[in-house]
């Protein structure tokens, strides 16, 4: 065999092997294997079954409770114009219960997400918010609390969706994001049509401080708010 012969073999082996990696690649991230910039595929169902009867439950705003006179009350967060509106043991004046509920907001809030995590300063998460940003993407993020300071943010567009994790920390650390390397996220289509974000997933998270696995696993069931106007 001359060497030119043997040149195009070695050239036609070499354009093989990358024609495999190239299909496993391909296949590898449309199984949501390997993330492009921390996206990952979406993947749309026609009818998402499920508990979603976290949707039904609701909280007062944070800081907000019954005391023991079956009053309701806030603690921590009260503006400081309701202290005067109590007596020594917390009970608010009757001619001041009015006043009192001008300043403190008692709205049923309705939870939005249901959810479990592993990442840092994490305490449970009840409240998601979903708006439309652009014609085909919506962004969403979980709100903090007390005890939370991780929170879920999402891009969505028609084919993939883009987590990831922000910690705020208590710690004078400074603001943190962890970008996601896999999993996988459903959302019903009907309800994506009507307005809702109706979804379940399973995120996965790369930390280079942590060998151990963050992950963000849940149900969302919220409203899209549209799209707000430039003013």
């Amino acid at each position: 065999m001359n060497s030119k012969a043997i040149n195009n073999r070695k050239l036609n082996g070499t354009k093989g092997k990358q024609q495999l990696i190239f299909l496993l690649f391909t296949l590898l991230v449309s199984c949501g294997a390997i993330s492009k910039k921390g996206e990952i595929p979406l993947k749309w169902s026609d009818n998402l079954t499920g508990d979603f009867s976290f949707k039904d439950s609701w909280s007062y705003p944070e800081g907000v409770y019954r005391n023991e006179f079956g009053q309701l009350s806030c603690d921590g967060l009260c503006p400081p114009e309701t202290d005067k509106m109590k007596d020594e043991d917390g009970k608010i004046y009757e001619d001041s219960l009015a006043s009192f509920y001008s300043l403190v907001d008692t709205t049923h809030l309705f939870h939005s997400i249901q959810s479990v995590a592993q990442t840092y300063e994490w305490g449970g998460a009840d409240y998601i918010i979903a708006e439309r940003v652009g014609k085909d993407t919506v962004e969403c993020v979980t709100l903090n609390n007390v005890s939370t300071h991780s929170s879920l943010n999402l891009i969505i567009s028609k084919t993939t969706v883009k987590p990831a994790i922000e910690l705020n920390s208590v710690m004078d650390t400074g603001t943190k994001t962890y970008n996601c390397t896999g999993g996988q996220m459903i959302i019903d289509r009907k309800f994506w049509n009507k307005g809702i974000l109706k979804a379940e997933f399973n995120f996965k998270f790369h930390d280079d401080e942590n060998p151990d696995e963050m992950y963000w696993k849940g149900k969302i069931y919220t409203e899209i708010a549209p799209k707000r106007k430039n003013i």
